[in-house]
């Protein structure tokens, strides 16, 4: 299984960008998808969350209303827009799937999931 995240990068406060993470060696479809940040000096805590189906959606209540997650089973993508970025947003932003058995299934603790991939740094400077 490889996750591939892409779109990091530094922008300006107030500013957009739109992370992919491209999925191989399993069924996407089956398997709920989440993105998770981590600082330097912190714990890597819970961003947004989509489940297999792409009809529920989770998000930390720091990003509620600015971040959007959602998915392409055609394409094997997920994606997390996001808007209004501030310099607390400043990380590397990793995606990561399991399997899920249920359709609308949720998850949102780094342990729930089984694969990972190498993060992408996002800097937002203010």
């Amino acid at each position: 299984v490889q996750l591939q995240a892409s779109g990091g990068g530094l922008v300006q406060a107030g500013g957009s960008l739109r992370l992919s993470c491209a999925a191989s060696g399993l069924t996407f479809s089956l398997n709920a998808m989440g993105w998770f940040r981590q600082a330097p000096g912190k714990e890597r805590e819970f961003v947004a969350a989509i489940s297999r189906s792409g009809t529920s959606t989770s998000y930390a209540d720091s990003v509620k209303g600015r971040f959007t997650i959602s998915r392409d089973n055609a394409k094997n993508l997920v994606y997390l827009q996001m808007n209004s970025l501030e310099s607390e947003d400043t990380a590397a932003y990793y995606c990561a799937a399991t399997f899920a058995s249920t359709r609308n299934y949720v998850l949102k603790l780094p342990q729930d999931y089984n694969y990972w991939g190498q993060g992408t740094q996002v800097t937002v400077s203010s």
